[in-house]
């Protein structure tokens, strides 16, 4: 498992949080804020795969890329990017050694939090 950093994702984020589109929340709302696996569903059944994978920070290139198992480290609903899923996804990445991921993710919530002054 080769989990790198996904950089259509990375600018999609950052085009959404230039356009306003973010919930500044706290980390612990994310367990609240996350789509849930029905709502994956019924978003990946209306944009399609490329749009889901869009979503997700990481990328596992060897699992099927028709499959939720291969992208990883959400930021979002699906609308908005929430800054509990970008604080939650820089935690983990640190967590788990995947320093390129937890930079981006860091730079994206500095870019949220800038937009805030």
């Amino acid at each position: 498992m080769a989990i790198e950093l996904n950089r259509p994702a990375l600018r999609h984020a950052r085009a959404l949080i230039r356009d306003g589109k973010v919930v500044r929340d706290e980390r612990d709302d994310w367990s609240e804020a996350a789509p849930d696996a029905d709502e994956e569903n019924a978003f990946i059944d209306k944009a399609g795969w490329t749009e889901y994978s869009h979503w997700h920070l990481g990328v596992d290139r060897s699992e099927n890329a028709q499959t939720k198992k291969a992208y990883t480290f959400p930021f979002g609903d699906f609308q908005r990017v929430h800054r509990s899923g970008v604080i939650s996804g820089e935690s983990r990445a640190g967590q788990y050694d995947h320093a390129e991921i937890r930079d981006a993710l860091a730079s994206l919530l500095a870019l949220i939090d800038d937009g805030d002054r």
